[in-house]
């Protein structure tokens, strides 16, 4: 008896929409992380009348700017992959992070994930014919259809 693997396959693969819609959701939740966070900053300035904290926060230039941004949807995209194998996009759009052979992705796989989306050339790379952006061909990570992909294993593990 031959011992068969379960792979995905490009009809699991979330498509191009969906994944465009996974990137402005998640990037409006960190802009609103970011916000809250600065809220909470100038609130508590305000109650302990202690302005040094929040008067360095409104004095931040462009990039330290940009940098907070940064480490906000590291921890973001770390913390909702590596726990849940989706960000609150991925909720939305019924999509999933997997690897090649269905498995959960390891915490490996998650940090290289969420590094690759650090590069300014990563949005970039859906551009292509393939549906796989840098930060997944780097992490060898797939985001798939979920109600597809569970169809599929349960199908697959009937065999």
């Amino acid at each position: 008896m031959e011992n068969k693997k379960f792979t995905i396959t490009d009809d699991l693969l979330a498509s191009k929409g969906e994944r465009f819609l996974n990137f402005i959701i998640d990037l409006l939740i960190i802009y609103i992380i970011a916000v809250c966070i600065v809220a909470t900053i100038n609130i508590i300035g305000d109650v302990t009348n202690s302005y040094g904290v929040s008067n360095w926060v409104k004095s931040l230039s462009l990039i330290e700017n940009l940098f907070f941004g940064l480490v906000i949807l590291f921890f973001y995209y770390a913390f909702t992959e590596m726990y849940f194998s989706r960000t609150f996009a991925k909720y939305f759009t019924k999509t999933m992070v997997v690897r090649v052979d269905g498995s959960k992705p390891n915490t490996k796989n998650f940090m290289i994930r969420t590094v690759s989306r650090l590069n300014p050339i990563d949005p970039f790379s859906f551009l292509g014919k393939s549906e796989r952006g840098l930060h997944d061909t780097l992490s060898a990570t797939y985001v798939v259809k979920k109600h597809e992909f569970v169809a599929k294993m349960k199908m697959f593990s009937l065999e």
